[in-house]
């Protein structure tokens, strides 16, 4: 590894342990903000969720973590909004949004789409508008999901073993999953791999 990517690579980890709080310090307990659901089902293996409407702000992206860096700037302050946007921890002003948890990547058309949930408070309709143009506010209409949650490094051989349990475990219920997985992460890079909380989720079709 090269001293410039080595150096790009602490800085993105760096501004992730901000924009998710230093959670190692703060401890496992401290709470930040999700989209609103409710569990109406369960099994010993995955839950199914009904998530009420939400907005988030979603970038499509080819390179790893590019997304990210893209989303970041927007809740950091590259908006033509005057006030701060909050998701799950206080960022800060020109108009900073709180970021909410998870931070969401799917996989649609050959293409990677990322999300960062903007708070409840917000809409397409009084969201900050993106000085970037790569950035969409979309509003999420309301959607079931079956989830499975899992600990360890978010990494992609983790989520596609999980989401192959959970894709399986669907099948072997007739759930019929409508559209591609979800992965989800809730946790700084810097929280021990043991605390963590992942989760690979498949919209359903749900009666």
């Amino acid at each position: 590894m090269n001293m410039a990517h080595y150096l790009s690579s602490l800085r993105f980890f760096l501004f992730l342990s901000v924009f998710f709080g230093f959670q190692i310090a703060s401890g496992p307990a401290m709470s930040y903000e999700e989209p609103k659901y409710t569990v109406v089902s369960e099994t010993d293996t995955y839950e199914v969720r009904r998530y009420k409407k939400r907005t988030v702000a979603e970038v499509t992206f080819d390179r790893d973590n590019s997304g990210f860096r893209i989303l970041f700037d927007y809740i950091s302050g590259a908006n033509t909004g005057s006030r701060k946007v909050e998701m799950a921890v206080p960022v800060t002003q020109s108009v900073k949004i709180d970021m909410t948890v998870p931070v969401t990547q799917l996989k649609t058309d050959g293409k990677m789409i990322m999300r960062f949930f903007l708070p409840n408070e917000y809409s397409s309709q009084n969201a900050p508008k993106p000085t970037d143009k790569r950035i969409r506010i979309v509003d999420l209409p309301e959607q079931y999901f079956g989830v499975i949650s899992y600990s360890g490094f978010a990494s992609e051989n983790n989520f596609k073993k999980h989401r192959d349990k959970l894709r399986t475990a669907l099948l072997k219920d007739g759930l019929v999953a409508s559209g591609p997985p979800v992965k989800a992460t809730y946790n700084s890079p810097f929280t021990p791999p043991f605390l963590r909380r992942n989760e690979a989720m498949f919209p359903l079709e749900w009666d």
